[in-house]
């Protein structure tokens, strides 16, 4: 079942971008008029207009991620798994705390390595019970900055 869910997220994300760039709700989003676009309420969400076809390819792309974590992995796993609602409430809130969850992780690991400086182990136990966009800062760039060290690229 992981080979054939490994194969879709592969086949998902090299297809989505034609997928979802040709549908008619680009179409109509781009020709909607400044009214409505401001009758928007502020919690609305991309995903509430997504049919389950594009949630499901938006699940793929982040399964379809070399980089994923366990925790981001597991709650896409259940959010296929489950309803549409489910699919929506990942996209929307699931994805943030499940890599919340990996980042945090990830500082306990750095403090894990004896060989770490006094001043990296002090940013990371600061940001350890911080909010997942300092966490995701933290790991992406804050670790870096503190012993001058440069961001490994990707790609």
């Amino acid at each position: 079942m992981r080979l054939t869910r490994a194969a879709l997220a592969v086949a998902a994300g090299a297809l989505a971008p034609a997928l979802l760039l040709s549908t008619p709700s680009f179409a109509a989003a781009a020709a909607s008029s400044p009214a409505t676009a401001s009758a928007a309420q502020d919690d609305e969400s991309p995903y509430d207009s997504m049919s389950e076809e594009e949630l499901r390819i938006a699940v793929f792309k982040i399964l379809g991620d070399p980089d994923i974590g366990k925790g981001v992995y597991r709650e896409a796993q259940k959010a296929l798994d489950g309803t549409v609602d489910d699919l929506r409430n990942f996209l929307k809130t699931g994805l943030r705390l499940a890599q919340a969850e990996d980042d945090r992780v990830a500082v306990f690991r750095i403090l894990a390595d004896p060989n770490i400086s006094d001043a990296l182990r002090t940013a990371a136990e600061n940001v350890v019970d911080g909010t997942p966009e300092e966490l995701r800062h933290f790991i992406e760039v804050g670790q870096y900055e503190v012993d001058g060290r440069t961001p490994p690229t990707s790609g």
